[in-house]
């Protein structure tokens, strides 16, 4: 990149502190500099004594330090996104002044602020980013800032990149860290997103006795390309808006009732204000983030609104501001002349340094609560059941009885459920654990103190979860399949974000049941097994693993498998019932550890040799009804249960050594062979097809046939909706016949 010499002409080289190498231009010390020099944030103090004079100049600096430094890493790159943090700072610069480092965001396009933030406060040295020159380097660069939070960088909390998540991750770490605040920005264009609101709502409902998260919301009036649709609200509504779900202090600072300069909209820009109006709004925003932070600490559900127009103080106004493109370099004319605007004097970014290094105890990346490994209770091993061969059992209900156990011996574990836990034969979950609900009702399991968390959001079920797992706890999503998918992105990006930590956290677990073949009255509504496609997909990230247990027996050890992994994104897929059991507990456990396991072979034969390789357990039924039939026409059978397919592909295929705790276990080729290289092979899954691909990809049979799920029906029973969806006995061995000729 050829960047314009820096504008350093009244200052010798010496003078400009060493993070500064890089910055592209410098003003002159404000006449005030002098008298209000002394750092608001004594030596040894982690935040600023009183909101006085040299608090309010003085947090102006930080926030102007964060305008100008997250312009020019943009224009650096011709790219990112300037605008929506520029109307965030004063909110930011007054968290940072009084002592509040734990600062998640709902909004991903505010990263270049965060990594302003986190670079001025020294965090980012652990990363070798020591100096402008460094940050623009490495900004948008893979192994460096990547264009949207990743919870990677020394000091962010969590990602963001989907609207509408930021909150979660504000209340897993309220839940997890009872004497820590947690502000949570969020943008008015995702404040559009309906669950924002609603999740916090039902939270609050069901934890009112956590309210160390702090919403505060930047409303400039602009989405991304538009106006926000939340831009036509009066003050008045807008408080409304939050008071109606829950919050009970609202705390709203409109930049417009300080404005002296005339500007016309109803959002307005402080840095047009004079010095004497900015510092009236810096000082209310200051006051107001501090009433906020002593009320939500206190027992008050609270939040901060910031009325303040998008782009204030970088090179444009509204949506133009949002991003940058091929071409807004640093000399562009309307960049360059916001930067020179907003220029420091280098003594002044010498102050902003020693204030950000100093706020909260020390840089973000020594002090945030995700920068250390939370030290968990000891659950030692969890009790099963080992059900016998050749009888019955409701694998969902096996399972149950370990989640119930391990809530018992971590009381701080949740269990996040939409549907509820009794329409999956798991009630065993509520009647140990009991959902969490103001109202008393040991009919229906309920009490406030519970562990089952259940708002009818699969979005607020996977995000607490998802949140709470990233942050260190111990947590659990439960989820029809047909409807996991309301919630799943969340847990993808959770997923991606544990490959990336520097400390090791427990996985995140989710277990889908009533999969598609369970539902036939139900109708298609409830038949939606192609999410398996998804979360077979994101097996090659490296540190995703789809769980197919064959029965009770391996639904335990999957389980077990699950609870005792670190940095991983872990989802089960099993049914709710009662359905033979193939497998010892042994048996059960090698299947989950190398990835699949023989059920069944024919003990005689002369015959070709068809292998069945089966995802799931009730379509296994279809798949013996089969194997009765090949081998009644004389050829041989075995039909293996692909229960951890991530350990069947081969080492190239995964992305597993760039991910945190890394695993590299994949089944060896001889093992392989030994399982699936015969005369014909049949992948057989009740669902989506996408977690047989290993199978497939390794196998040398001589013909290879694959049958799954292709659409939903409303039937009588699950043998009807298997024969709509060519999963009968006699079908399956027709495909087996045709390979073998």
């Amino acid at each position: 990149m050829s960047a314009p010499a820096p504008t350093t002409s009244s200052y010798s080289a010496t003078a400009i502190p060493a993070f500064c190498e890089g910055v592209l231009h410098f003003g002159d010390a404000s006449p005030r500099f002098a008298a209000l020099s002394e750092p608001a944030i004594a030596e040894g103090a982690s935040a600023i004594a009183e909101v006085d004079e040299a608090a309010v100049y003085q947090t102006r600096l930080i926030a102007d330090a964060l305008r100008y430094t997250t312009l020019q890493l943009c224009a650096s790159k011709e790219s990112g996104h300037p605008g929506g943090f520029a109307s965030s700072a004063d909110a930011i610069a007054a968290l940072i002044m009084l002592g509040h480092k734990n600062i998640v965001t709902e909004v991903g396009h505010h990263a270049p602020g965060f990594y302003s933030s986190l670079f001025l406060d020294g965090s980012l040295e652990a990363m070798g980013i020591g100096t402008m020159t460094q940050m623009q380097e490495r900004f948008r660069e893979r192994e460096g800032l990547l264009g949207h939070l990743s919870g990677a960088i020394p000091g962010l909390l969590a990602p963001a990149g989907p609207l509408g998540q930021g909150q979660h991750f504000a209340m897993a770490g309220a839940y997890l860290n009872r004497d820590t605040l947690f502000p949570c920005t969020i943008g008015d264009g995702g404040l559009g997103e309906p669950y924002v609101l609603s999740a916090m709502k039902h939270f609050h409902t069901s934890y009112p006795d956590v309210t160390n998260f702090l919403p505060v919301l930047v409303w400039n009036g602009f989405s991304q390309e538009h106006h926000s649709m939340v831009s036509l609200m009066d003050n008045a509504q807008m408080t409304a808006y939050w008071q109606v779900h829950g919050f009970e202090r609202v705390i709203l600072i409109d930049a417009k009732d300080f404005d002296d300069a005339d500007q016309p909209e109803a959002y307005a820009d402080s840095t047009l204000f004079s010095d004497e109006a900015r510092d009236a709004f810096t000082r209310a925003v200051i006051e107001g983030m501090q009433e906020a932070a002593e009320s939500a600490m206190s027992g008050t559900l609270t939040t901060v609104i910031v009325k303040q127009l998008k782009g204030a103080g970088v090179h444009a106004r509204g949506a133009k501001s949002h991003n940058l493109y091929p071409g807004d370099k640093p000399e562009q004319p309307a960049i360059a002349e916001a930067l020179e605007h907003g220029a420091l004097a280098p003594e002044a970014w010498e102050l902003v340094r020693t204030l950000m290094a100093r706020a909260g105890g020390g840089p973000a990346g020594c002090v945030a609560v995700t920068e250390s490994e939370r030290v968990l209770p000891e659950v030692g091993e969890l009790p099963t059941q080992a059900f016998e061969p050749g009888g019955k059992a409701v694998p969902s209900t096996a399972m149950a009885q370990m989640v119930a156990a391990l809530g018992e011996r971590d009381p701080l574990f949740v269990v996040t459920n939409a549907d509820g836990n009794e329409a999956s034969a798991m009630k065993v979950i509520n009647e140990r654990l009991k959902i969490r609900h103001p109202t008393v009702d040991p009919i229906y399991n309920q009490a406030p103190s519970g562990q089952v968390y259940e708002p009818l959001s699969e979005d607020a079920c996977a995000g607490f979860a998802a949140g709470i797992a990233l942050f260190g706890g111990r947590s659990l999503w439960l989820s029809y399949e047909s409807f996991a998918i309301n919630g799943w992105p969340i847990v993808q990006t959770v997923a991606q974000a544990m490959a990336e930590l520097r400390r090791r956290t427990p996985a995140m677990v989710s277990m889908f049941t009533a999969g598609a073949l369970e539902q036939g009255r139900n109708g298609w509504t409830h038949q939606r097994p192609e999410i398996e496609n998804y979360l077979g997909g994101q097996m090659r990230n490296g540190n995703s693993y789809l769980l197919y247990p064959s029965d009770a027996n391996m639904i335990q050890a999957a389980y077990g498998w699950a609870t005792s992994q670190w940095n991983k994104c872990i989802s089960i897929v099993a049914s709710k019932s009662a359905l033979p059991v193939y497998t010892t507990p042994e048996q059960a456990e090698r299947a989950i550890d190398e990835g699949a396991v023989a059920l069944y072979e024919s003990s005689a034969g002369a015959g070709s040799l068809v292998v069945f390789a089966v995802t799931g357990d009730m379509v296994l039924l279809p798949v013996f009804e089969a194997k009765d039939a090949l081998e009644a026409a004389g050829h041989r059978v075995r039909v293996v249960a692909v229960a951890n397919p991530r350990r069947l592909f081969r080492a190239e295929d995964v992305a597993w050594a760039q991910s945190a705790e890394a695993d590299g276990r994949f089944m060896e080729d001889s093992d392989f062979a030994a399982l699936f290289d015969e005369d014909a092979l049949v992948g057989v899954s009740g669902g989506g097809t996408a977690a047989l691909e290993p199978v497939l990809l390794r196998s040398r049979a001589a013909g290879r046939d694959l049958v799954g799920w292709q659409r939903g029906e409303t039937t009588a029973s699950p043998g009807e909706i298997m024969a709509f969806n060519g999963l009968t006995g006699e079908a399956l061995a027709g495909r087996a016949r045709r390979l073998v000729g």
